[in-house]
């Protein structure tokens, strides 16, 4: 028993550890996407917009990576428990409900639909795409009506669910495989993946891998830099490595949840989610804006140039 405390306690320490740093990223990328704006706007590089059209699509994405964080640290067993956030079984029950629906619902399709709008705002026409006015409204508004089918059936599965299943006593012991979002172990609740919401969850990683596949051999061929075209790959293997996660939720639900073995599979699939994550953030937010304020250097150092030779 102690071995497996102190087993879940550095695995909630880690993951609050890593969900920090993720958040610091994600200050970063806000910080620096708001004050470029704002940049562009005072020093009158109207030719810079094109690159960073997308601003407010891009803090769109960073809320909603914050929004993930959160979910992932209330979820841990390490954070709910006698004399933590909270001990209350009822508010531990809630809280695992609420991760299973903002989480598998909004959240993970919300940050990588984002994402996936951004590579694909590259191969859109300048007056469609990201210097079109319009183009972040309603970039936001498709993910959210997106994500609108996840969220009623993650709130189906939750809640519907078991009451449909407790009144038939052949299937009440597997519903908690099927449609629970928590057990009882050790006398503290601990936040399960129901098996539907893996399912739905995994259907939807198919359909944006193979977007996200096509879309990026769209711009392999167009482009001809190398270090572009290490950043298309890069973009894929976030994606690629998302199904694997799925596989690890779905297996998650042939061990005991609070032992070893289902803490450890939690872990890798947080670490799986956490790595596509950065990668999306670092290639779709941070070094669009680092490659715009480097251009716009260099713009800076050929007009004083330009001034200096006039003179």
């Amino acid at each position: 028993m102690h071995l497996i405390t102190f087993f879940t306690n550095i695995i909630g320490v880690v993951t609050i550890g890593l969900v920090s740093i993720v958040s610091i990223l994600g200050l970063i990328c806000l910080s620096r996407s708001v004050y470029f704006q704002l940049w562009i706007k005072r020093r009158g590089y109207q030719r810079l917009n094109y690159f960073n059209g997308p601003w407010l699509t891009r803090i769109t994405l960073i809320l909603v990576a914050f929004w993930w964080g959160i979910g992932e640290v209330l979820r841990l067993t390490f954070v709910n428990g006698e004399g933590r956030f909270t001990s209350d079984r009822t508010w531990q029950e809630n809280i695992c409900k609420f991760y299973i629906i903002s989480n598998l619902g909004f959240a993970e399709p919300g940050l990588f639909l984002l994402l996936a709008f951004l590579l694909n705002a590259a191969l859109q026409k300048q007056e469609l795409g990201t210097l079109n006015q319009k183009w972040n409204q309603k970039t936001i508004r498709a993910m959210f009506l997106i994500c609108l089918p996840s969220l009623g059936w993650e709130s189906c599965v939750v809640f519907i669910g078991p009451h449909v299943t407790s009144n038939n006593d052949q299937t009440s012991k597997l519903a908690q495989y099927w449609f629970s979002a928590s057990v009882v172990h050790n006398g503290n609740v601990s936040c399960t993946y129901p098996l539907l919401s893996s399912i739905f969850l995994g259907a939807f990683y198919i359909t944006l891998t193979i977007y996200m596949v096509f879309t990026g051999n769209q711009m392999l061929s167009l482009v001809i830099n190398k270090g572009l075209r290490q950043r298309i790959y890069m973009l894929i293997f976030a994606t690629v490595i998302l199904l694997p996660r799925v596989i690890l939720l779905g297996l998650s639900i042939v061990t005991w949840p609070g032992e070893i073995a289902h803490e450890s599979l939690m872990f890798i699939s947080f670490m799986i989610l956490m790595i596509a994550a950065m990668v999306g953030i670092v290639i779709l937010v941070y070094f669009p804006i680092a490659d715009t304020f480097a251009i716009a250097a260099q713009e800076h150092v050929e007009m004083q140039a330009n001034q200096t030779m006039i003179i």
